[in-house]
């Protein structure tokens, strides 16, 4: 941007689909470019907005109040990128922006003074004072002993820091600032990372020999560098099969031609244990990027990345916004996991996103599984990724034995005797174990014996869960709770029963059959907090758990040699959602969780307890066929219409009064036709239904399908609707293009 430019393109972090100009005075032409932050005047408001570059200048245009940065926070390409998936998803470039941004970057200043809005972004930089010897110096012959021993302390270091002066003597200012005085040692100011690993050490490991599998795998991928174009693998192997492995070597290979590294991961728990593999094999910066992390932590990691002082970035969804430059390698581990899509403002699926960046970047893109998604099957099966086996598990360790045990005819069972019988010959071996449950709590729903009430959350369309911990029962979805109740509201009688089992029914059982074990529970009310995950999964690596129960963090990647029985209690809740995913989802689960079992020396068992042992889903995964489940699976959805094989959008409508909103969802659905007949193309049109939690919050839900078989017809039509669509009074709307739940 030269210094003529007298207008600019700015967005706003609103949820607005427009851009906004501005006129740049005269004495900031030289200094605004684009990816730079400046404040601006929007109505009666100051905001801080990008700059996306220059425009013809038109009209009477308010000017810049200041400009923000000395360097930009955004590339043009990292720009093109984000507009790319504003574009796609069908939402605010301002909003996708501030997504991409550490948190903070792009909020409105705290005050109206210039001033402060100015430095108010620089808030959270933190700075230490370091003291260093003058050149030559001596130590001065009227200097007290506690100013001659801080004086040693920094002759022999050559340089300390205000904190570990503090350490060692106390408060040392006084003596500090004599020091400083008789130009014995100077002062200065250094910025500091807050950096997450401070107190970890880690112990340096080699390069594992390779399998042959492996071996073919990293060939193909390292040849695929070497050519510096796009090119996307799928990596499907067996629980075990050592994929991991080959993410770390097809990465220092990478790292040898000059290339950078992303690795994704889909939850917070996976994050330790990889980051910890990463480090003992790098010595290069890496960088984490996860919503575990304080503010500060994440503005640090982001600001190192940003600065290039990083050559590996691993982190969660939102890690694929990272501004890592000379990206060579995108790594998705656990491809299948639908926590890379944002069920919440800004939509993106990271998962898809990453495929984007990688052909942008020219790099290679690794989507890894045991489990793929089918579209990921099909996209190999048509050529458009590069399918990579890795059959079987490192050194030859068998999978798991499979026990099943059939619940139906024995209501209110939480533990069968076969699990309860491998729970107590496990123990006594000394093996560790994995229960999985899918439900927190000690009690999904509460009704009274006497009138058959149900207690139900006021402001959502379930029921609430019952903690025995703290006595409560309350609303996963609103977080409204209640004392628990002594007696019924309804008819007073005390005859109040608590049915459906959570994971804290199941650890209270295990604690009376089994009081000389050491168990643990891994759930959303045992993981709040920063490092909860790191710190229940750190019992279960140093030995010193023997049983771990949780939901579905504890199914996903983790690898415990020491874990030899996995329980498997309730898997059927999952085959009954009302989305056509439920057989793929129920299967990947299952698959994932069984495969925990039996990865070191020690042959692994696992036991399933179900009342649909026979579903298709359930028989494969038990039967470790993922081909002959793949293969069913997609003929159904082949039959059906649905991905891989058809593209879907999801349109959802919310109100305070539920005739309102479905009025208004009749009303889009009439747009929709209407838009249909006029610009052709076959999009189905599904719904409008209530959704099945039809209520949350206190706003009722509906909801509509869209389906076509070309993506790019079904997009048309969604920002035809989206340019014309005008939300009724009160009603809340939103697009969700590739939706991975219809919840």
């Amino acid at each position: 941007m030269d210094t003529l430019v007298s207008a600019i393109d700015v967005a706003i972090p609103l949820h607005l689909h427009s851009t906004f100009h501005y006129l740049v005075p005269p004495e900031l032409a030289s200094e605004i470019t684009t990816g730079k932050r400046v404040l601006v005047p929007f109505g009666r408001r100051r905001m801080v907005g990008l700059v996306l570059g220059p425009v013809e200048s038109s009209g009477e245009l308010k000017p810049v109040i200041a400009l923000l940065d000395p360097e930009p926070l955004l590339t043009a390409d990292e720009l093109e990128f984000l507009r790319w998936a504003s574009s796609y998803y069908l939402h605010p470039l301002g909003e996708v922006i501030r997504a991409a941004l550490p948190a903070g970057l792009l909020s409105p200043p705290r005050s109206d003074e210039q001033g402060e809005a100015l430095t108010n972004h620089r808030a959270s930089i933190q700075h230490e004072p370091f003291f260093l010897i003058t050149t030559g110096s001596e130590a001065h012959p009227r200097l007290g002993s506690r100013a001659q021993a801080i004086f040693g302390a920094i002759t022999a270091a050559g340089e300390l820091s205000r904190k570990e002066l503090r350490r060692q003597f106390g408060e040392p200012g006084e003596q500090l600032k004599r020091l400083v005085e008789l130009g014995l040692i100077t002062r200065e100011e250094r910025e500091l990372y807050r950096d997450p690993f401070r107190e970890e050490v880690v112990l340096r490991d080699e390069e594992l020999l390779l399998n042959e599998h492996q071996a073919a795998a990293c060939d193909a991928v390292v040849a695929a560098l070497h050519r510096k174009t796009f090119a996307p693998f799928l990596l499907h192997g067996v629980t075990g099969s050592g994929k991991t492995e080959v993410y770390l070597q097809t990465i220092a290979r990478a790292m040898e031609i000059g290339k950078n590294a992303l690795v994704l991961v889909p939850e917070i728990a996976l994050t330790p244990q990889l980051v910890k593999r990463f480090r003992r094999r790098f010595t290069c910066g890496i960088a984490v990027l996860h919503s575990g992390l304080s503010t500060g932590e994440r503005y640090d990691e982001w600001r190192r990345i940003r600065r290039g002082e990083v050559r590996i970035v691993i982190g969660a969804r939102s890690a694929i916004f990272a501004p890592l430059a000379n990206m060579g390698i995108i790594v998705v581990d656990e491809e299948h996991e639908p926590t890379y899509k944002q069920s919440e403002g800004f939509r993106y699926n990271a998962r898809d996103l990453a495929l984007v960046r990688g052909k942008r970047a020219h790099a290679v893109v690794i989507l890894g599984s045991a489990t793929p998604l089918l579209t990921s099957i099909q996209g190999a099966k048509e050529g458009k990724l590069t399918s990579l086996e890795l059959p079987e598990r490192v050194r030859g360790l068998p999978l798991p034995e499979i026990a099943v045990s059939d619940l139906r005819g024995r209501k209110g069972t939480t533990l069968s005797g076969l699990l309860l019988k491998a729970l107590g010959q496990n123990l006594e071996s000394g093996g560790q174990t994995l229960l999985f449950l899918n439900r927190r709590g000690f009690a999904t729903y509460l009704v009274c014996g006497d009138c058959g009430h149900v207690f139900r959350c006021p402001n959502c369309s379930v029921t609430l869960t019952y903690h025995r911990k703290t006595e409560r029962i309350v609303c996963h979805y609103c977080d409204y709770s209640l004392p628990a109740p002594t007696a019924c509201p309804g008819c007073q009688g005390g005859g109040i029963t608590f049915l459906g089992q959570g994971t804290e029914r199941v650890e209270e059982e295990l604690l009376e059959r089994f009081p000389e074990a050491r168990i643990a529970r891994m759930d959303r009310d045992t993981t709040s907090g920063k490092g909860g995950h790191a710190r229940i999964l750190k019992g279960l690596e140093e030995g010193s758990t023997d049983i771990l129960v949780g939901t579905q963090m504890i199914a996903k990647g983790h690898h415990f040699p020491g874990v030899t029985l996995v329980g498997v209690l309730a898997i059927d809740s999952i085959l009954n959602f009302p989305d056509f995913r439920s057989g793929e989802r129920a299967f990947q689960l299952l698959t994932q969780v069984m495969g925990r079992a039996g990865r070191g020396d020690n042959p692994g068992q696992v036991v399933v307890q179900s009342l649909m042992p026979e579903h298709y889903a359930i028989a494969r995964a038990l039967a470790h066929d993922s081909a002959g489940f793949y293969a069913e699976e997609l003929l159904f959805r082949q039959e059906a219409g649905y991905p891989p094989f058809a593209h879907l959008a999801a349109l959802h409508f919310s109100g305070n009064l539920e005739e309102s909103v479905q009025r208004g969802a009749k009303e889009a659905v009439a747009l929709l036709i209407r838009l249909r007949r006029s610009r052709g193309g076959r999009v189905e049109i599904l719904g409008p239904v209530a959704a099945p939690l039809s209520k949350i919050r206190g706003r009722y839900r509906w909801q509509l399908l869209l389906k076509c078989r070309r993506r790019d017809t079904l997009h048309g039509l969604l920002k035809a609707f989206q340019d014309e669509w005008r939300p009724p009074t009160g009603i809340r709307s939103f697009i969700d293009v590739d939706p991975v739940e219809m919840m």
